[in-house]
């Protein structure tokens, strides 16, 4: 992880991005100790998503620290619930929770910190996977594998949605919406097209290593900490109406060069 200065105040860009990436790691103890458990306890809640005892318990370890470290400022979390209210941290204790009570490694921890809508520190760490990705405003978008080197990220360059690698969460999802053929249309115009979902689908296309990624429908805890870390790897984020925010319901990634290429053939 980048450094910091140790004596950098408790409101400062640098002590904000330090503390999320200590919330990551208080998070990853606690899901990878319950991953793959024989005693995992699988619940479902109103809208039939799962939830883990997992889930519940990184989220209220996270919320612990920041109660300890950041009392003033408000928290939303996909488990506990809360506000936006002005500086808020939005916590996705568990992303792509299927994945881990099924004992698939791709999950993740999402953490953001945002005022009045605007990202200021956005963190994924993916334990199972070895991978961690985050970013801050202004100061770049980075990755690290396995404790090794940090990586600055940045998307592809591809201007063509020929050339372009397309991936989505759920066909599921736009069929709901009533609106597959849309997708469906855009994806016959893409080179390759795949479903990792998720957030992985995301730090993909802030890697580079695809050109879009899409949710048809997700929540302002799926999507916080993406929005900031895929713009400032040189991407472009927003919901399908074309809009740069991580409230609006969906979530569209890009290398940034693709984009209105693409909201078009979704939105037609």
């Amino acid at each position: 992880m980048p450094d910091s200065p140790p004596d950098s105040p408790p409101d400062s860009p640098d002590a904000d991005l330090r503390l999320a990436l200590t919330l990551a790691d208080t998070a990853d103890r606690i899901t990878l100790a319950r991953f793959r458990a024989a005693d995992l306890r699988v619940d479902r809640k109103p809208d039939r998503t799962p939830v883990t005892d997992a889930d519940t318990a990184a989220e209220d370890a996270i919320r612990a620290v920041l109660a300890e470290q950041r009392p003033g400022d408000a928290v939303l979390g996909e488990e506990r619930g809360g506000s936006l209210d002005g500086r808020a941290w939005i916590l996705d204790p568990i992303d792509g929770t299927k994945n881990y009570s099924r004992g698939v490694p791709v999950w993740a921890t999402l953490i953001a910190l945002a005022e009045q809508g605007r990202p200021l520190v956005g963190v994924v760490s993916a334990p199972a996977m070895g991978r961690r990705w985050w970013a801050s405003a202004g100061g770049g978008a980075f990755t690290s594998e396995l404790g090794g080197a940090v990586r600055r990220l940045a998307v592809s360059g591809v201007r063509d949605l020929a050339d372009a690698y397309l991936s989505t969460t759920e066909l599921s999802s736009w069929q709901e919406l009533g609106v597959l053929d849309r997708y469906l249309r855009l994806a016959e115009q893409c080179w390759v097209v795949r479903a990792f979902g998720d957030f992985w689908q995301h730090v993909l296309v802030a890697e580079g290593a695809i050109d879009l990624g899409i949710d048809a429908e997700a929540n302002t805890w799926d999507l916080a900490a993406l929005q900031l870390i895929v713009t400032e790897a040189g991407g472009t984020f927003t919901d399908l109406a074309g809009t740069a925010r991580f409230d609006g319901g969906s979530g569209v990634s890009s290398n940034g060069a693709l984009h209105d290429a693409a909201l078009a053939h979704l939105t037609a």
